[in-house]
């Protein structure tokens, strides 16, 4: 691995100047706060997008966070006299934080980009200069290893998480350290592993950085260096799953053929984990032609697991080249070498019958049922982040569901879950709907069609009375024979706990 154009990276064994560097940050108010306070929600947002041309234009003043901004976000240089007033900034240019630039400016080595916690804390994430926004976006540094910082990506699987507390967790691919750093709040010992030893550097840094508790670092591909003996409780990757010719950047390309990087992951997962253990990846898989997609994300399932595949989102083979073509900057190249890595994405894709390629979210849980609960779905839709309670109560109602049969759902209770409404959709002035929508305001806001059965069994519950009861009282009321509506009822019933329109009482 080359990564000669790649700037030297700050001393990890300083703990001393990182707490010193980090204490001076937070009194400048170098926070998301901070810059959001300072920037504006549309310079702030843009940032987010590797836009630095407002960020600019808000930062011509001389505050010590104005300073702070143009060092750390904006590469630019400062004098050495403006910066020893906020910042250690001897200690900074000995350990590697700063280098100079001229005779009387300083510059910095990495970008640090203010993070805020889901409780509040100041966190701040470490990555090379000009790729502090991980994604699509185009990034600065073409280097073999460079690290990207926290992209939409990163973002969405550190919010669908299932934040319990628990004892080891375990970051595969960690990239600028975002899921490791997230784990260290609820979790007792984190380790983190990646291929790319400058990730593995960079992660010290944003852990430090963050005044976060350390992880084990371990140098090696996915799970090579984790022992045979060893498992976790939580096990997190945003791998290197773009479905690509060759592996020219570490960050995105993981070098097997197809979307065997992310079928080996997810299956050599179920041994890895704890009896009750969670794993939650990002990954894309290939749609081939003559096959239908969820039955090979089924494929993928480790025995002993539960699991939730969530697509998201599906692109066909042309769109999917150009996005990853932009995101290495390709479409700024000389346009024949842009023209011929598009025709070999193309070709590798025809030679394996590929079609388009899905993008979603892969959540397992080991469990000890003697049947597990394998669920595949399609759901491109606007969900409500952070999505990890969401996902924990989606495996609780599979639980629910595996301990009762129809005969144990008749005699439950149930109770409408909040933030649900129905709708009532037909023509203008008619008597009667055409149908029933219940939808769903929070978390996955799902919405699914119901009868007027159905409705009417969701609106009435309200965990006072047995579901068989609320069906012989709809019975009576529509005229129809109690017992049938009994025998046809339960799969609704079913339906309707399984995607969270209502709870057992």
């Amino acid at each position: 691995m080359s990564n000669a154009s790649l700037s030297p990276l700050p001393s990890a064994d300083r703990p001393d100047v990182t707490a010193r560097l980090r204490d001076a940050l937070l009194g400048a108010s170098f926070t998301a706060d901070g810059l959001l306070e300072l920037l504006g929600a549309p310079a702030y947002a843009a940032l987010s997008r590797s836009e630095t041309v407002p960020a600019l234009r808000a930062t011509r003043g001389d505050t010590p966070l104005e300073r702070l901004v143009r060092l750390f976000l904006l590469q630019q240089p400062v004098p050495h006299a403006r910066v020893a007033d906020v910042l250690p900034v001897d200690a900074c240019l000995e350990s590697g934080w700063l280098v100079r630039a001229g005779d009387d400016e300083v510059a910095a080595t990495v970008d640090v980009r203010p993070y805020g916690g889901p409780g509040g804390e100041d966190w701040f994430i470490v990555s090379d200069l000009g790729c502090a926004v991980g994604g699509a976006g185009g990034i600065g540094n073409h280097a073999e290893g460079v690290v990207l910082g926290v992209g939409g990506a990163s973002m969405t699987l550190a919010g669908l998480t299932v934040r319990t507390p628990v004892s080891t967790a375990l970051d595969l691919g960690t990239g600028s350290g975002i899921q490791a750093l997230h784990a260290s709040r609820h979790a007792t010992r984190v380790t983190a592993t990646d291929v790319n030893p400058r990730a593995l550097h960079i992660t010290a840094l944003t852990l430090a950085l963050s005044g976060a508790q350390d992880a084990d670092l371990r140098e090696g591909s996915l799970y090579e260096p984790v022992r045979d003996d060893e498992t976790y409780d939580l096990i997190v990757s945003n791998p290197p799953f773009v479905i690509s010719p060759g592996a020219r950047l570490t960050y995105r390309d993981g070098g097997m053929a197809g979307d065997d990087l992310c079928r080996s992951l997810v299956q050599e997962t179920g041994e890895k984990l704890n009896e009750g253990g969670f794993a939650h990846f990002l990954a894309n898989w290939q749609h081939v032609e003559g096959e239908d997609w969820t039955d090979r994300l089924r494929s993928w399932v480790p025995r002993g697991c539960d699991a939730w595949i969530v697509q998201r989102e599906v692109q066909d083979i042309t769109q999917y080249a150009e996005l990853w073509l932009r995101d290495a900057g390709d479409h700024r190249a000389d346009p024949a070498e842009y023209q011929a890595r598009y025709d070999a994405w193309l070709d590798e894709f025809e030679a394996r019958k590929v079609k388009a390629v899905g993008f979603g979210w892969i959540t397992l849980r080991r469990t000890a049922a003697a049947e597990p609960a394998i669920t595949v779905e399609e759901w491109p839709h606007p969900v409500e982040q952070p999505l990890g309670e969401t996902v924990r109560a989606h495996f609780d109602r599979v639980d629910y569901l595996r301990a009762h049969d129809d005969a144990a759902l008749l005699e439950a209770r149930f109770a409408l879950a909040g933030e649900v409404v129905q709708e009532q959709v037909g023509l203008p002035g008619a008597e009667d709907p055409e149908h029933v929508v219940l939808r769903q305001n929070r978390g996955m806001r799902r919405a699914t069609r119901v009868d007027t059965v159905g409705a009417g069994f969701a609106g009435v519950c309200d965990g006072t009375m047995s579901a068989g009861r609320i069906l012989d009282a709809i019975a009576q009321l529509v005229g129809e024979d109690p017992v049938a509506l009994r025998d046809r009822t339960p799969a609704q019933i079913r339906l309707l706990v399984e995607q969270g329109f209502i709870e057992p009482a």
